[in-house]
């Protein structure tokens, strides 16, 4: 029991330590594009911005998932299931965190795959030229953590110890 507290303090600060990763890449998607529309008007525009906030994107939404399931911030309809019995609500609750570890699981796993390829074939983002494998992986690594906050959810709603 000890150790699984561990782990569950271990996983949230690890969440919330990508989820500020996360943060921070918003202010520079914001920033970028500022500073893209303001040197647009002297015809100077920053090349390949539009790239840029397109990957950094993607590790907006990876790396504030995790944070996000453990915050209980993301939509969630419960109006339906709260009327529910206490034990059909913990199944309900048990099956979706399953499905839920299972796409993100897949997600993770065919993230890892895509990476693998574009880096054996040496593929290249199209203005910029960079390298677009590190972006993948930095993806599965997002899904990875969500799929470990997901089993300490199920671990917990299988013991009946939070149920919302």
């Amino acid at each position: 029991m000890l150790s699984f507290l561990r782990i569950e303090r271990f996983v949230a600060r690890l969440s919330e330590r990508i989820n500020w990763i996360a943060a921070a890449a918003v202010v520079f998607m914001m920033l970028l594009t500022t500073a893209d529309v303001i040197l647009r008007l002297f015809r100077h525009p920053i090349p390949g911005a539009y790239e840029i906030v397109g990957f950094t994107g993607a590790v907006v939404i990876a790396f504030s998932l995790p944070y996000t399931s453990i915050q209980k911030g993301h939509i969630a309809v419960e109006f339906l299931v709260q009327r529910l019995p206490w034990l059909a609500r913990v199944i309900i609750n048990i099956i979706n965190t399953l499905v839920s570890m299972g796409l993100f699981g897949v997600i993770a796993w065919q993230s890892v795959k895509y990476a693998e390829a574009l880096r054996a074939n040496g593929e290249v983002s199209a203005t910029l030229q960079m390298p677009t494998y590190p972006l993948l992986y930095g993806v599965a690594l997002g899904c990875l953590l969500l799929c470990v906050v997901l089993f300490i959810e199920f671990l917990r709603q299988f013991r009946g110890a939070e149920i919302e």
